[in-house]
């Protein structure tokens, strides 16, 4: 009991983080749970905890969600997840986090590039690899949170988007990491105090959110996502030695 009551409130923590900045949460969470939890539970824990999280940090901020992306981008995530779960699974992805942070860097700091690859850029695209490449590899939310942050001006319209976008995600998972045969009832207990305290999180983390200064927390953002694209380059770097 004493674990399941710490891994809620570290969920809640996890999650509030998320509701204001719009990510980094599921990246934190998923860095702690080994510590006490059984590597075999921990991806289908996880999956549900941040499904929960996603889901209604975008209920919460229901009214600033930008539906009319939401056909392309569920279009592109299907064919991602098909494409993915039969052809890619097999493919070497040792590289594509750090392909990944680097369209990051260049998308957010590249005038030139943004330009340009603004051409290609579309919610079909950004759906099939973020909810494609993120069965495979971690940490590819952010694709959509840094399209979002260039097309948006509202930050609470970018975050409630890219929470839908990732509630649609981190469903794919379910059926492909098979959480469906998971024995629900088996951690009942631990999955309540972590979903109960992710939405907790999520209504905290958005209340807090709401009273942001606008331009400042967009920043912020875009700074969050340089030091993550940095890191993903680097952990890369070094694991080829």
């Amino acid at each position: 009991m004493l674990i399941e009551l710490l891994l809620g409130i570290i969920a809640l923590i996890t999650s509030a983080i998320a509701g204001v900045i719009g990510f980094g949460g599921g990246m934190l969470l998923i860095a702690i749970m080994p510590m006490f939890l059984p590597a075999s539970i921990i991806i289908p824990v996880h999956g549900l905890t941040q499904l929960a999280s996603n889901a209604s940090r975008m209920v919460f901020s229901l009214g600033y969600v930008r539906w009319e992306f939401l056909p392309r981008f569920l279009v592109g995530s299907v064919i991602g997840m098909v494409l993915v779960g039969y052809v890619l699974i097999n493919v070497p992805m040792d590289y594509v986090p750090a392909a990944i942070g680097l369209y990051l860097l260049l998308n957010l700091w590249s005038k030139s590039f943004s330009r340009f690859i603004s051409r290609f850029e579309n919610y079909y695209l950004i759906g099939f690899l973020q909810t494609g490449l993120g069965l495979v590899v971690g940490a590819t939310g952010p694709l959509s949170l840094s399209v979002l942050t260039k097309q948006l001006s509202s930050k609470d319209e970018i975050i409630a988007t890219s929470s839908l976008f990732m509630s649609i995600s981190h469903l794919a998972k379910i059926p492909v990491y098979g959480v469906l045969a998971f024995n629900i009832l088996d951690e009942i207990g631990l999955l309540t105090f972590m979903v109960v305290g992710s939405v907790l999180g999520s209504f905290i983390g958005t209340k807090l959110r709401l009273k942001a200064n606008n331009d400042k927390l967009i920043q912020s953002i875009k700074i969050l996502l340089t030091l993550l694209a940095l890191k993903m380059i680097v952990a890369v770097v070094f694991s080829t030695y």
